[in-house]
């Protein structure tokens, strides 16, 4: 009896919610019941730490690419079939939507047995060009064919994959993102000192790519809003990408270079949360956000747009605040509300940090998939070490 072939596809090793968990679903699997292979790009911020996971077999292409280009796009699914046929892969089981599109043609193509692929929110939403939109629900739709069981972090985006008629419901399956909530919660006094913040500022951060479904603009605008009523506030962002160099010049017309902290890219993400009064999220399209749920946990109150699974984790002045995309003026009030108001603050704390339960530990995310492997693999009648 063998061990089942795995292949993870992911366009690139970045530092973002879909990567990590997925970094984390490969370092806790049960390797003694599955071989490890990965398909992604060749540059990655996270690509060292994927290098060091034991186990882990990781092919990097020099075809795939997170923008499209149509050329280079045939030339990594044809790469990616003839890895699959070359390394006899029993599984393919894609992340985010590019990958999740390449990877599952190229499953069909290879004739690969179970082909499994995770949703970290659509490759569609509202604020796309129409035609650009149904083009991916389109590819969504085809894609879903070659797919045995489609998984979902949110039951939001099952309701919309469904709405759109993208699959079946019995394709569909809902696996919290989980994280290592024992690392969170920590106090760490010396964070502000070392980011050179006074004790008695207010801090109001966030965590997110410099993308435009992030919309970092909308948070430089809360922030100039926020300093004229609260003009000890400071505000961070822990995060890079496309749109920072943008962002760098809007800060500089707001004049708001001494209340901004750019921090880029960190590791020390539970230190960083230990310094927040409040986490702000300004998306305009989301999965359910990882950075929400650390935040939650880490008795840090959250106001975020209301975008996705949001909604299934922050409930209205009960584990949080919602608002609408783009409106600045009421996420400022209801930090207002949060920051003045202490009682109020303590209680949402005490029921954010309950919800997010064991439903959202890594440890149940691995669980899980492990079950859903199982499963795909005994029903297909396929011998196994399990």
């Amino acid at each position: 009896m063998r061990k089942m072939n795995v292949l993870f596809v992911l366009t690139q090793l970045e530092l973002g919610g879909a990567q990590t968990q997925l970094l984390d679903l490969i370092r806790q699997i049960d390797q003694d019941h599955y071989t490890l292979f990965l398909f992604t790009a060749q540059e990655g911020w996270l690509k060292e730490e994927a290098l060091s996971i034991h186990g882990l077999k990781i092919h990097f292409s020099k075809y795939l690419q997170p923008s499209i280009y149509l050329p280079k796009d045939l030339l990594a699914m044809i790469e990616m079939v003839r890895f699959i046929k070359k390394n006899k892969i029993d599984i393919v089981h894609t992340h985010g939507s590019k990958a999740g599109i390449l990877g599952r043609f190229a499953g069909a193509a290879a004739k690969v047995k179970i082909v499994i692929h995770t949703v970290h929110g659509w490759s569609f939403n509202d604020f796309q060009n129409s035609l650009v939109r149904q083009l991916y629900i389109g590819l969504e739709r085809l894609s879903a064919k070659f797919t045995d069981k489609i998984i979902a972090v949110s039951n939001h985006d099952i309701q919309k994959g469904l709405a759109h008629k993208i699959g079946s419901g019995s394709q569909y399956v809902l696996v919290r993102y989980g994280i290592p909530r024992a690392q969170f919660g920590m106090k760490d006094s010396t964070i502000r000192k070392e980011l050179g913040i006074s004790p008695e500022a207010w801090v109001i951060g966030t965590i997110a790519c410099f993308k435009p479904q992030k919309a970092p603009e909308d948070f430089v605008r809360f922030a100039f809003l926020t300093r004229q009523a609260f003009p000890k506030a400071r505000f961070l962002w822990v995060g890079d990408g496309m749109l920072r160099k943008k962002i760098e010049k809007l800060i500089t017309q707001f004049n708001l270079e001494p209340q901004f902290i750019l921090l880029g890219w960190r590791r020390d993400i539970p230190r960083i949360l230990s310094a927040m009064d409040a986490f702000v999220l300004t998306s305009l399209w989301e999965g359910l956000p990882v950075a929400v749920l650390e935040a939650m946990v880490s008795q840090v109150p959250v106001v975020a747009t209301c975008t996705g699974g949001i909604s299934e984790v922050i409930s209205e002045g009960e584990t949080g605040f919602l608002v609408s995309c783009h409106d600045m003026a009421s996420m400022l009030e209801k930090v207002r509300v949060l920051l003045q108001d202490p009682p109020l603050k303590e209680r949402i704390l005490r029921s954010a940090k309950q919800c997010v339960n064991e439903q959202f530990d890594t440890k149940t995310m691995v669980k899980a998939h492990e079950n859903l492997y199982q499963k795909l693999v005994q029903a297909k009648g396929m011998e196994h070490a399990l």
